[in-house]
């Protein structure tokens, strides 16, 4: 790739202790995404997706290998870097504009530069009417646009987003894959997405990294070259989903097998 790497993740490796023995959930993940690309994560579950994201954004440090955010070892969380999650993670007790407002807020940045960050994400994500009410009023798909309006307010170079649509239905989930589309090829941004979803990783990803089932380790990296916007019903997209479906599948078979083996050893 040309454009420098805005994430490096180098032979990390990750593990957990559960019950006295040694969990494997990654193993010498090595991978590159350049400045301003979009990269999105896809396995079966328990492959580590999440894992290496939190892993990324400094919440869990692996256990051996590095990770370096332009340029910078990640020792930690970092205004480099900004977390959006599946269950929306709102602040019940504030309004929409409070939550937005938050993370300016704890950098200390000036009120009136606050009240015009606020407006303008709000405004962008269609939001301004409802700067007012609380998280409980909104629908699910109204408090994840919160969700992302907040982390975008403090303008992190890297966006890390962990299956933020995974719980909405899928009409509101393809309004807000376009909308964070949108979003991202005007700023510059790099984004790490975390799926299980074959199609919603092709949709949005210039490339699907697709993992093993544990330990999680690159099994393949897909770029996707299509076009964008990207058409779900052609003839190319759908050929690509085929072929990320049966890298997805062969692990899913793999965990499946896995799985019935210790069933059967009463595990």
């Amino acid at each position: 790739m040309n454009a420098p790497a805005a994430i490096r993740i180098e032979e990390v490796r990750k593990t957990f202790s559960t019950g006295g023995a040694e969990v494997v959930a990654l193993d010498g993940i090595d991978l590159e995404v350049a400045a301003g690309e979009f990269v999105c994560l896809l396995g079966p579950s328990g492959c580590g997706k999440s894992t290496l994201l939190n892993a990324v954004a400094g919440f869990s440090p692996p256990t051996s290998g590095r990770i370096r955010v332009a340029g910078q070892p990640v020792a930690g969380p970092g205004p480099d870097r900004a977390m959006v999650f599946q269950e929306y993670a709102l602040f019940p007790w504030m309004t929409v504009a409070e939550n937005v407002a938050f993370g300016l807020e704890v950098k200390g940045s000036p009120a009136p530069e606050i009240r015009a960050t606020v407006d303008t994400w709000l405004e962008k994500l269609g939001l301004s009417d409802f700067r007012d009410r609380f998280p409980k009023d909104l629908s699910g798909g109204m408090r994840q646009r919160v969700a992302i309006a907040r982390v975008l307010a403090i303008d992190p170079p890297v966006l890390l987003m962990d299956e933020p649509f995974g719980a909405l239905d899928a009409l509101t989930r393809r309004n807000l894959q376009e909308e964070l589309l949108r979003i991202w090829s005007g700023s510059g941004k790099t984004v790490l997405f975390v799926t299980h979803g074959i199609e919603e990783a092709i949709f949005l990803a210039d490339r699907v990294v697709v993992m093993t089932y544990r330990p999680g380790a690159v099994k393949e990296i897909v770029p996707v070259t299509l076009s964008r916007p990207r058409d779900p019903h052609s003839a190319d997209f759908s050929t690509l989903e085929r072929r990320v479906a049966a890298l997805v599948m062969a692990e899913q078979a793999r965990q499946e097998r896995d799985e019935r083996v210790g069933v059967g050893r009463g595990a």
